[in-house]
């Protein structure tokens, strides 16, 4: 084969252009790619990242808001500190004038109010800024009827133990706990004190004080307390148990399983044990609601149900761990269920009479708890604790899947808590299941 120099030397050239060509064209595809600039950055002012608060200076701001640093040559700062701590850069949101962070989550350990902004040279360029650090955050309680003598824990945020001005919370009979046998910025473990007072729980910091949502000893919206207070007990199709033994929180409690019953990997369908119900109404025509067979709705106003929880104590022992079965909290309203024959009531309303069909509808919105999916298996480690089950996570079917259907105010006349299905396989288990003082209550 002739090969002709000619030839090779014009293709040589050509794939040279080629290459040129691609080469120009790749940096003029990245026109606003990221270069960290020279020298140091000069701020004149800070301002919300929302465009519709341009107008509006700032001088301090929350852990996580959202901030805008206008300045000059914004794009030489490598690192960032506000007081102590880093901060994460986002080179998108960093141009030669402005640079948008979030202020760092974490609360300073040492605190001098400034802006720390470092080059690549590692030259500091400092601006006067405050972190303003929030109340306390008081979220929850590890059992919220927890009796003398046993140790509980609030849950929260910002619990800062500052050496001047130690934490401490205040019990509803106003006794002030500053003991504290494990304390962090998110959890505080204390003793019980004698408290037989119902209401919030305060915790204080050096930067102001926070009542709780929740309330030790609720009983408002209290709906079964299982010892005669609202009288309402089992009204369905089964009995599930209802006793008192030396675990007991406050009294009597029902029951779910026996310790012998088995409930198989899947959640197979067993109401005879782990089913508690409670249907309104009666077999007398028409419908009537006698004081056991009440409605719920008369105990507790659901008008704001989006922003209420159910709550209830629970107790599962060590030697019969619960590892299968979806925890299915279910209430609906008259049209899917009532005690009795099917018909109308006293007030001319259309009532569905007892069934269990309406139980396994995808189309009727529960929640579903099943504290032992994370490890495996689960118990409450010889001790009550408080579930919290925010009516907003009412939302799916019988297998699992997102339910079809949405909730009302009306549909809070009945309650069931059945173990069954749920679409999450676990291993067998006896499970016992203690459960004490269900109630509907404020959330938000």
């Amino acid at each position: 084969m002739i090969f002709n120099s000619n030839k090779i030397g014009n293709f040589l050239i050509a794939a040279v252009a080629i290459l040129s060509s691609v080469s120009l064209t790749s940096c003029e595809d990245e026109p606003d790619k990221f270069e960290l600039s020279g020298g140091t950055p000069t701020v004149y002012y800070i301002r919300p990242s929302d465009v519709n608060a341009k107008d509006s200076l700032l001088v301090q701001a929350y852990p996580s808001a959202s901030i805008c640093l206008v300045g000059d040559n914004m794009k030489s700062v490598e690192q960032m500190y506000f007081n102590d701590q880093k901060a994460i850069l986002n080179t998108s949101y960093i141009t030669d004038h402005t640079l948008i962070v979030e202020v760092p989550s974490n609360i300073p350990d040492v605190v001098t109010n400034k802006i720390y902004m470092i080059n690549k040279d590692k030259d500091t360029t400092t601006y006067d800024f405050h972190v303003i650090v929030p109340a306390p955050v008081v979220s929850s309680m590890s059992c919220e009827y927890a009796p003398t003598g046993s140790e509980v824990t609030i849950s929260g945020s910002y619990f800062i133990d500052d050496p001047n001005t130690p934490i401490s919370l205040t019990l509803p009979d106003g006794k002030v706990i500053k003991d504290f046998t494990n304390k962090s910025r998110t959890a505080l473990t204390f003793t019980m004190p004698e408290c037989d007072t119902e209401g919030p729980i305060t915790v204080t910091s050096i930067y102001g004080s926070t009542k709780s949502a929740f309330y030790y000893k609720d009983t408002r919206g209290l709906l079964f307390d299982f010892d005669g207070v609202t009288g309402l007990g089992n009204h369905g199709w089964h009995e599930r148990t209802i006793t008192s033994d030396g675990t007991s929180l406050t009294g009597k409690f029902v029951q779910l399983g026996n310790g012998s019953a088995k409930m198989t990997a899947a959640g197979d369908w067993d109401d005879s044990n782990f089913s508690f119900e409670y249907w309104p109404g009666s077999w007398n025509t028409p419908t009537d609601y006698p004081d056991d067979g009440k409605l719920l709705t008369s105990l507790a106003d659901f008008s704001d149900y989006q922003n209420m929880a159910i709550k209830f104590e629970m107790y599962v022992p060590a030697d019969h761990p619960w590892s299968a079965g979806g925890m299915q909290i279910i209430m609906a309203g008259l049209d899917k269920i009532s005690y009795g024959n099917a018909g109308t009531d006293i007030n001319g309303n259309l009532v569905a009479g007892s069934n269990n069909s309406y139980l396994q509808s995808n189309a009727l919105p529960r929640a579903i708890y099943r504290p032992w999916e994370a490890a495996g298996s689960y118990d409450t480690g010889g001790k009550w604790v408080t579930v919290t089950i925010p009516i907003a996570d009412f939302k799916y079917g019988f297998d699992g899947t997102t339910s079809t259907g949405n909730l009302s105010a009306k549909d809070f006349s009945s309650l069931v808590i059945f173990v069954v299905g749920g679409g999450v396989e676990g291993t067998d288990c006896t499970p016992i299941i203690k459960i004490d003082n269900i109630r509907a209550v404020p959330y938000k």
